[in-house]
């Protein structure tokens, strides 16, 4: 169990400091740029041991796989040794729980090994997990977790369908990472989440249009827990504006951008557009002195950086464009 107790601002004053410290080792735009631009992929890796990763093949996406995982964990057990409250960081631990009960439940389905695919990042360890879900011992895990887990591997066996068994624990992932934050007591981390569902909610709508779908799937699709109401994303987008439903919250650029999606244009630019609005919200956590808000900032910082690693070192691996390789990139924290 995680340490929990009643924290203040004033709690946070040493892990500021250090984290403001920390944070001259993120990945900048401007270290993206470089690797983008590096001659080759060992150069571009380079980059990223000038930062503290570790050494790693750069023609392996198993070796990239592995410096990810440590760069990962040595990131927890760093604001584990020093936060007040590790149920802060849990709350980013969750989509790790949820992303390895996906992998072994498929694994199940299709007779495959998913060990390379399994995450030590979760607050579940890997081994109990695969204790849970392959001997069916699903007590083992929280109840929300067993729960979700038996009805996705009952989804998958009767439809054979992967997308309708994701969305039940990503449904159950999005409540069990809301309840985790709520129960932190920082409307801070509360209001990321809230805005993580609502940008989860935009992109099933936009999509949904896009396809042609109409108002029954979306409905079987949407997310509780945001700001912006099921029914109201439903009305907007069975005949209203999915842009005015969106114009006063912090994905009104993103909801323009998926107007041009529905029409044929850009998935890409509105995926970016979404999550740049997500990493927008903790943006004010950079004028405080100390805080937990400069904590979780500083975990979505590094989410954000792992991801543009592995954008990056795939693109390089596999002789992507460099230019192609920028249009997925995310805006950086830092």
């Amino acid at each position: 169990m995680s340490k929990r107790r009643s924290s203040k601002d004033t709690d946070y004053l040493f892990i500021s400091a250090r984290l403001r410290a920390m944070e001259r080792n993120l990945l900048t735009g401007a270290r993206m740029d470089r690797m983008v631009d590096a001659p080759t992929a060992a150069d571009a890796a380079k980059v990223l041991q000038e930062i503290g990763y570790g050494d790693f093949s750069p023609d392996s996406q198993a070796s990239l796989g592995q410096a990810l995982a440590q760069e990962r964990d040595k990131t927890f057990q760093e604001l584990y040794q020093f936060v007040p409250d590790q149920s802060v960081v849990d709350v980013f631990r969750v989509k790790y729980d949820y992303h390895n009960i996906k992998t072994l439940l498929k694994a199940r389905a299709t007779g495959q090994d998913p060990s390379p695919l399994l995450v030590e990042a979760g607050r579940v360890e890997v081994r109990r997990l695969r204790e849970a879900v392959e001997e069916g011992k699903l007590d083992l895990l929280p109840p929300l977790m067993a729960q979700a887990a038996a009805q996705a591997g009952e989804v998958l066996s009767a439809t054979g369908d992967p997308q309708r068994s994701d969305f039940v624990l990503d449904d159950a992932y999005f409540r069990e990472m809301l309840q985790a934050a709520e129960e932190t007591g920082s409307q801070f981390l509360t209001g990321y989440v809230r805005t993580t569902i609502d940008a989860a909610n935009l992109r099933s709508a936009v999509r949904t249009l896009r396809m042609g779908r109409g108002g029954d799937f979306l409905r079987r699709v949407l997310f509780s827990g945001g700001t912006v109401p099921e029914d109201r994303i439903l009305a907007a987008a069975s005949g209203g504006s999915l842009e005015e439903l969106y114009r006063g919250t912090p994905l009104r650029a993103a909801a323009e951008a998926g107007k041009d999606a529905i029409a044929g244009g850009s998935l890409t630019a509105f995926e970016k557009a979404c999550d740049d609005a997500v990493t927008a919200t903790v943006a004010a956590a950079k004028s405080v002195a100390f805080g937990v808000e400069v904590v979780i900032a500083y975990l979505v910082a590094k989410e954000i950086e792992f991801t543009a690693v592995r954008i990056i070192m795939s693109g390089r691996m596999a002789g992507i464009d460099g230019e192609k390789i920028r249009e997925r990139l995310r805006e950086s924290y830092v």
